[in-house]
């Protein structure tokens, strides 16, 4: 018979699922914690441990782009496409807005069908309207007014229209949005592109501008692999490079973001769980379910109450005014000493406890019990945030006045400080995992107790964890920021910091990889225990069997 204690001690032998990388730091000198909690135990820090973790965390699959970065790839893919297809820049320009800037497909579909390419985009080869040989003057298509043929101007189509017109054609169409950029010749008809050549040479210095701005923001907001960073008033775009199997990705305006879904950084949990979660934030069902589990409809006038206050008898506001029992919901000159008086409602224990109160108290009941299971997570939810906030403030403050106060106090250079650094940075990301560890919780099926059992477990191992190293960093540093000299505890405060981090780090790695892989690990722990409890009974029995017909034969 397996029980959740049993799948405990599975994994908090010397086999620890969590303490691998710990124990390769420690040495069998180390004793263990008399009180039994995890052994976060200090390592000295390798003298090439600060490379390691810059070489680490430079493996990454995306590429944080300025905006001259932009506009250098975008000319390049432009230059790029010009050359292979011997076509003009203006025309290159304009296949790759039409094929969402993707070079390969452009090449594709060019090399297939050149002809057809050129009539979808509007790249024609020869005008529709021919050139005319003299100089006669010609009619504008849209003011239908007499022009020299200086003062005509036309794309690839040689359809006529004057500059004034064009001015104001192409000042129209900028100032209606990013649409500017799939311009068309101005005659209903003709399928022709305007490329950004008519924009430069008409267009006035402000609708230039606007058309710049939208054909550089086209290149990431058209282009399948690169986005821009979602937060509020960053201007950076991300390059990323899809099939490393992890979404997070941090901008240099210091935004950590899901590259899948553009919500915040949230492993280990997945995007749809996390779009579920905040739907569920923002919804009014919440508030349905807060009326639902609080109040009660008034029997005459049917409006929700709340009771605000001891005793059963409610009262209805005016006009109703009708007097009833808060629990049986009854008017109340039916009540009295005989039914338990101004605090209780012995007629509804009996019905209730006779199984007779109806659906609708059953609804209610339901969503109290919704309600407070909701409130348990949201609230440890929202409180590792505002702490991650609060970590992510003090060590801003670190930053720009304590490291180099602690620095002078210390007689050590700022360089040799930044093990301090990594412990503010891991707290702010142990923080959000642990955040997002209470919505994985809320949605974890209630018929998977094992799993439950086994990810409570973790979820408060890593909340242990995060709190000795949050406290070290934040309490334990303070005495050496307020001494008066430099202190002989100093270099004991580093390694016991330094090991932390690393600890806190390794741990919630591996709990991220747990959770991302579903605490698949129960389920193959359950399956090798059930087998184990199985084959013990069958030796069991079989012994006792033949324990009986040695008895017998002896008797």
């Amino acid at each position: 018979m397996d029980s959740g204690d049993d799948m405990l001690d599975m994994y908090s032998g010397e086999d620890d699922f969590y303490s691998d990388d710990y124990k390769d730091s420690d040495n069998d000198d180390d004793d263990d914690d008399d009180d039994g909690e995890p052994d976060y135990g200090f390592v000295e820090e390798d003298a090439d441990d600060s490379a390691m973790i810059a070489s680490h965390r430079s493996q990454k699959n995306y590429c944080v782009l300025r905006e001259e970065d932009i506009h250098r790839h975008q000319v390049d893919d432009i230059e790029r496409v010009s050359v292979v297809l011997s076509i003009t820049e203006v025309e290159a320009s304009i296949l790759l807005r039409h094929y969402h800037w993707s070079v390969g497909k452009v090449h594709d579909e060019w090399f297939a069908d050149e002809e057809r390419v050129r009539n979808t985009v509007g790249i024609l080869e020869n005008p529709v309207v021919p050139p005319s040989d003299d100089d006669t003057e010609l009619t504008c298509g849209i003011c239908f007014d007499s022009y020299p043929p200086e003062n005509i101007v036309s794309v690839s189509c040689g359809h006529p229209f004057c500059t004034t017109c064009w001015t104001g054609y192409i000042s129209t169409t900028i100032n209606d949005g990013p649409g500017c950029l799939m311009l068309r010749c101005p005659d209903p008809s003709c399928l022709a592109a305007v490329g950004h050549d008519m924009v430069d040479k008409l267009a006035s210095g402000e609708d230039k501008e606007k058309y710049n701005r939208y054909f550089l923001r086209s290149y990431i907001e058209d282009n399948r692999k690169m986005k821009w960073c979602p937060a509020p008033g960053c201007d950076y775009a991300i390059d990323f490079v899809a099939g490393s199997g992890n979404f997070d990705v941090s901008c240099l305006c210091s935004f950590s973001f899901c590259w899948n879904c553009t919500e915040e950084s949230h492993r280990p949990v997945d995007c749809s769980t996390v779009s579920k979660w905040i739907l569920k934030n923002s919804a009014e069902s919440e508030n349905m379910n807060w009326i639902l589990a609080n109040s009660k409809p008034c029997p005459r006038c049917k409006r929700p109450i709340e009771k605000n206050q001891g005793c059963m008898h409610m009262t209805c506001t005016p006009p109703c005014k009708y007097e009833f029992c808060w629990l049986c919901l009854g008017a109340w000159m039916d009540h009295g000493e005989r039914t338990g008086g101004f605090y209780a409602c012995n007629r509804y224990e009996v019905a209730k406890q006779e199984g007779q109160y109806d659906e609708t108290e059953r609804r209610r009941e339901m969503a109290k019990n919704s309600l407070e299971r909701y409130t348990h997570y949201y609230e440890r939810w929202a409180s590792n945030q505002t702490s991650r906030q609060k970590a992510m403030t003090d060590l801003q403050q670190l930053q720009t006045h304590n490291l180099e106060r602690l620095s002078d106090k210390q007689c050590t250079p700022e360089s040799q400080l930044k093990f301090i650094l990594e412990a503010w940075l891991q707290i702010i990301e142990c923080r959000r995992v642990l955040k997002w560890t209470y919505a994985y919780g809320y949605y974890l099926p209630d018929h998977e107790h094992a799993k439950r059992v086994f990810f409570e477990y973790l979820q408060g191992e890593a909340e242990s964890g995060l709190e000795r190293l949050h406290q070290c960093v934040e309490k334990d540093l303070l005495q050496f920021l307020n001494a008066e000299g430099p202190s002989k505890d100093f270099n004991d405060f580093r390694t016991k910091l330094a090991g932390l981090t690393s600890v806190t780090k390794n741990y919630f790695e591996n709990l991220m990889k747990a959770l991302e892989n579903g605490l698949a690990d129960v389920d193959s722990h359950a399956a090798c225990s059930s087998k184990s409890t199985s084959s013990k009974s069958t030796g069991c029995s079989s012994k006792t069997r033949g324990k009986g017909k040695g008895s017998s034969r002896t008797g």
